[in-house]
């Protein structure tokens, strides 16, 4: 009897050793693991909403998007941002194709390996709505200037260009990551 129920126990804690093996890695971000189990269906809600609540009045007149679309012009703004939808899992982004107006706001897991193509990207893109406004509006130009960007916890490669940015960014990064 006392054999049986060491072996059980036994079994029993090596199963559990094992299940926690199994378990992702939080340092994976970038290769969307951080992201928990959220599918990218998940995460594209999940940004949609932190932007539409958080990212100010401009999000009205920009209304964010997860997927590109031929009625819309959703594919100019991932062209215009220099985005790839291979190299994201899932993005939501709301973005001004005027030119009277540095405004953006994107945040996109990157797929696997990719983290580096999104964020460059995404740079290229606040470098040039800065040369596009040096000379043009000072206003903007500024708002340009201080744009943020940067992978938060989870992944996310989150970047906020508009009036009140550190803000605007804070409020984002907290509802992705409570989400």
């Amino acid at each position: 009897m006392k054999k049986l129920l060491t072996c059980a126990l036994t079994l029993a804690l090596t199963a559990a050793l094992l299940a926690g093996c199994t378990g992702g890695s939080s340092s994976d971000a970038g290769s969307g693991s951080g992201a928990g189990a959220k599918t990218p269906e998940e995460l594209a809600q999940l940004y949609s909403t932190a932007i539409t609540e958080n990212g100010g009045e401009l999000v009205e007149y920009n209304p964010v998007f997860t997927a590109v679309s031929q009625e819309d012009m959703s594919a100019m703004i991932l062209e215009a941002m220099g985005l790839a939808q291979e190299d994201m899992q899932a993005f939501g982004i709301s973005s001004s194709l005027m030119n009277v107006q540095a405004y953006g706001i994107a945040a996109v897991m990157p797929a696997q390996d990719k983290t580096e193509a999104v964020t460059q990207a995404l740079q290229g893109y606040i470098d040039a709505q800065k040369a596009s406004f040096e000379h043009y509006l000072a206003d903007q130009y500024e708002v340009a200037g201080s744009a943020r960007l940067e992978t938060l916890e989870d992944g996310t490669v989150l970047m906020v260009m508009c009036e009140g940015q550190d803000a605007v960014f804070e409020a984002i990064s907290q509802a992705i990551l409570a989400g």
